[in-house]
């Protein structure tokens, strides 16, 4: 049982007026109100209970990423951390163990039966999540999603980039990679991940336009977070396909395992690799020009957007009407979603100073 509702049932003490021990009066200790709290509880429920009343005045954020253990989102953490620590907000973050959306739905009932103030989601299955998100707001509980342009039972999604913008500028450079030559495949983190096929469309529609000749080699593939499997998808498709130039990846882990696949078939610099992918993990790759380059957004600073908004909407904030916000800076607004406009450039020039950042 939580320490201060014991102390409650036990004194008949109405919640609106529990407050920490050492701040009652002295006209109650004179009544003998403090023998009687020690007589029934210890010392240590007392000062449990204590900060559990000081914490209970902080606005609450639990964020539910796709996949633990990949230095993406270990970088959205440190944002989360950061902002939370600038803004005093309780806020924390949930990574699953696998991308597998019923773990997703786990993780926020979770957070529902907390009693959060504010549940932030990057989801796997946006439509997975809709009935669980609908709880949470029947019960006052705020939900701001990212990665998520066509979720419903949302208060807000927030993307640092438009979708159409992110896709095409990754294209243009494939095309310039490749010079439209061979034909190529894309990689996603799923095919049921609303933010990368989103991306994936965008560029897709570009290399249409820009190179009509080129082909896709394969539908998508839902590779995207995993190296072992992008690297193993890879080679499968240079078997198959060997007029196959490269590959471009809408998931932080499919480049890096597209350029290690290159590099086993000696074909590095040669096959072309480009999108999404950690700075630091992908710095050294960049410089062999076994990776290409690409172009993202920065997940700390996505991390940090999080916390930030997520206080707006829980102090009362009407948010809907403002062109700048916290963190994003100049913001264009399009029903629920918000975009801001940061791109980062993925190059030699670049990789290193991101990695030294945490990204």
């Amino acid at each position: 049982h939580n320490p201060c509702d014991v102390l409650q049932e036990r004194l008949f003490i109405p919640k609106c007026t529990l407050v920490p021990f050492w701040s009652f009066s002295l006209d109650y200790q004179k009544r003998g109100f403090m023998n009687t709290v020690f007589k029934h509880l210890s010392a240590a429920v007392l000062l449990a209970c204590a900060a559990s009343a000081v914490a209970a005045d902080k606005v609450t954020v639990g964020v539910v990423v796709k996949i633990g253990g990949i230095p993406w989102f270990n970088a959205m953490e440190e944002g989360i951390k950061e902002e939370s620590d600038k803004l005093g907000v309780e806020a924390f973050m949930i990574a699953p163990t696998s991308a597998d959306p019923a773990l997703q739905v786990r993780a926020v009932e979770d957070l529902i039966a907390r009693k959060v103030d504010v549940i932030g989601v990057v989801p796997n299955d946006a439509q997975v999540l809709e009935p669980v998100f609908k709880r949470a707001r029947e019960q006052g509980i705020k939900i701001i999603t990212h990665e998520s342009t066509n979720s419903q039972n949302i208060d807000y999604d927030f993307e640092m980039i438009t979708n159409q913008a992110l896709g095409e500028a990754n294209a243009k450079l494939f095309a310039e990679k490749t010079g439209c030559k061979g034909s190529y495949a894309v990689y996603v983190g799923g095919l049921s991940v609303p933010g990368h096929n989103a991306w994936a469309d965008a560029a897709v529609n570009y290399m249409k336009t820009a190179c009509p000749d080129m082909k896709q080699a394969s539908e998508r593939f839902g590779v995207a977070e995993s190296v072992d499997d992008s690297r193993n998808t890879t080679l499968d498709l240079m078997r198959a396909h060997p007029e196959l130039s490269g590959i471009m990846s809408f998931g932080s882990q499919g480049t890096i395992g597209a350029a290690r696949a290159a590099e086993e078939r000696g074909v590095a610099g040669k096959f072309v690799s480009v999108g999404i992918f950690s700075p630091g993990q992908g710095a050294k790759l960049v410089h062999q020009g076994t990776i290409q380059g690409g172009y993202i957004w920065s997940p700390l600073e996505a991390g940090k957007a999080f916390v930030a908004l997520g206080k707006m909407l829980a102090d009362g904030d009407d948010i809907s009407k403002k062109d700048e916000l916290p963190v994003l800076g100049k913001v264009k607004f399009d029903g629920k979603v918000i975009y801001a406009d940061q791109p980062l450039e993925l190059s030699t020039e670049t990789v290193d100073k991101l990695a030294e950042i945490g990204l």
